[in-house]
């Protein structure tokens, strides 16, 4: 069974959803300039307007109230707030917005859970270096004081960085996100320094000016490897896999929890990068280990694996992997479909580290449209998403701390270098009216929410039917 005071939610992020973009004098993000650069995005979309959360958010709350969501998850976006990214001119106009967002969110009963970097990084910013400048700690502590002081007077729950494998692995050394380097591995590690240096900072500027006791943690990617099987054997051979880096790139969880949590960088780690490797006093990796109350993770799928059989000749390795069979279901971006990942990643994450649980991203983007009865019936989503809470619910019962669940995401938005051909939403958005209807699956999951998870033992086959009279109506 889920926790009474279990946070059932719902995320989004400022680029993904605000729109707006030169509103009120909001100054660029890597995003906005990467996205007007010919060629780096699906049909050179952007999001100048997005969903236009920026003016219609007081109608986008109400829908969240009426799934019921408990809690919602968004992002500052650091250059409305301010343009420049430094804290010597600050946009009043970018912080009232927030302030809006946070009274509709608490007038409505739903708790804001506040991100602090979604990958908005000031483009005036980046042209002194970015990442890569030892300076953007301090950089990123100046806005987070600025934040917290303006929203925690009703604010407690607050991320500090989302995702940095992503931002620093796809923006940094593949170049496909923002800001579009490849960069040498050495600098790519860098800025993985200084990212994680700039969280500790973070925490620390939190813990020192909230105005109310805060509740402080962060949103990596959760790469998870899970057993093939329950044996013992399977079960130690996923978990050293899961917590071991493999390669020369960012695709890992222990380079990053580990600095975070532990105060240190793992030491496989250490050996394989060699050189590439960033120098560090131990006074930074005191800054970058910092109390934390929970672990955000953000989990989409998983791989499974083996024990591997030892070979005396070649040696032994700890797991094998097993591959999924042909024509195992995956969603609309191609990632496998795989509950079990929502069982063993906050399970072994929670047993490393200690910390509670909080699933910060889970979802699937899906093949949604209106029908000609004016919903969207996206069955899969339901599935999708009761097979993962299902597990979600069998760690719990199994003694993992788990203290909540935000789907990702709220509503059909800009998906970065993917543009507007993916939906991850509970709430669709046409794109071209800016018109929101809610999905099949945000009547479900306010069901789920309704009963704390007692909804998902339903029937599987069991279908959401509305009245007319009670059927929501697409929001202008």
């Amino acid at each position: 069974m889920f926790r009474e005071d279990f946070a059932w939610g719902a995320g989004s992020s400022a680029y993904q959803i605000e729109g707006a973009a030169t509103a009120d004098g909001k100054g660029l993000s890597v995003w906005d300039a990467f996205c007007h650069t010919p060629g780096k995005v699906h049909r050179d979309e952007h999001g100048d307007v997005a969903c236009d959360h920026y003016t219609r958010f007081g109608d986008d709350v109400k829908l969240m109230q009426r799934i019921g969501l408990k809690a919602y998850r968004f992002s500052i976006n650091w250059p409305r707030v301010l343009p420049t990214g430094r804290a010597d001119r600050i946009s009043e106009p970018g912080l009232a917005f927030y302030d809006r967002l946070v009274d509709s969110l608490l007038e409505a009963g739903i708790d804001p859970w506040v991100t602090l970097f979604h990958w908005e990084f000031p483009q005036e910013l980046y042209l002194e270096g970015g990442w890569l400048n030892p300076e953007s700690p301090r950089w990123f502590a100046d806005y987070t004081k600025v934040v917290v002081d303006r929203l925690s007077d009703r604010v407690t729950k607050w991320l500090t960085l989302n995702e940095p494998q992503i931002f620093l692995g796809l923006g940094h050394m593949t170049g496909i996100h923002a800001p579009g380097l490849k960069l040498p591995f050495s600098e790519v590690l860098l800025a993985t320094h200084h990212a994680l240096l700039a969280h500790g900072r973070a925490v620390d500027v939190i813990r020192g000016v909230a105005k109310k006791k805060p509740v402080v943690g962060w949103a990596p990617v959760g790469r998870v490897d899970f057993p093939a099987s329950d044996t013992r054997a399977d079960i130690d051979a996923a978990r050293a896999r899961m917590f071991s880096i493999h390669s020369k790139d960012c695709w890992n969880n222990t380079w990053f929890y580990d600095p975070a949590v532990l105060g240190g960088y793992p030491e496989d780690g250490l050996k394989l990068f060699g050189a590439d490797a960033p120098r560090f006093t131990s006074a930074e990796m005191d800054q970058i280990k910092r109390p934390l109350d929970l672990l955000g993770v953000n989990i989409y799928s998983g791989e499974r694996y083996k024990a591997a059989a030892t070979n005396a000749a070649a040696g032994s390795t700890p797991a094998q992997h097993v591959p999924w069979p042909a024509g195992h279901p995956r969603q609309a971006m191609n990632w496998p479909v795989a509950p079990g990942a929502l069982y063993w990643g906050p399970r072994f994450l929670n047993e490393r580290y200690k910390l509670p649980i909080v699933v910060t991203e889970n979802g699937m983007s899906n093949l949604d449209w209106v029908q000609a009865d004016g919903r969207v019936h996206d069955t899969q989503r339901i599935d999708f998403t009761r097979a993962y809470l299902r597990e979600l619910r069998r760690a719990t019962g199994d003694g993992v701390d788990l203290r909540g669940y935000f789907h990702w995401s709220i509503m059909d938005n800009f998906e970065w270098a993917e543009g507007f051909k993916e939906r991850f939403g509970l709430i669709h958005v046409d794109y071209a009216t800016l018109k929101r209807t809610l999905k099949d699956s945000a009547l479900w999951y306010g069901e789920v929410i309704r009963t704390n998870g007692d909804h998902l033992d339903a029937s599987e086959s069991t279908v959401i039917e509305l009245t007319p009279a009670k059927r929501p109506a697409p929001v202008a």
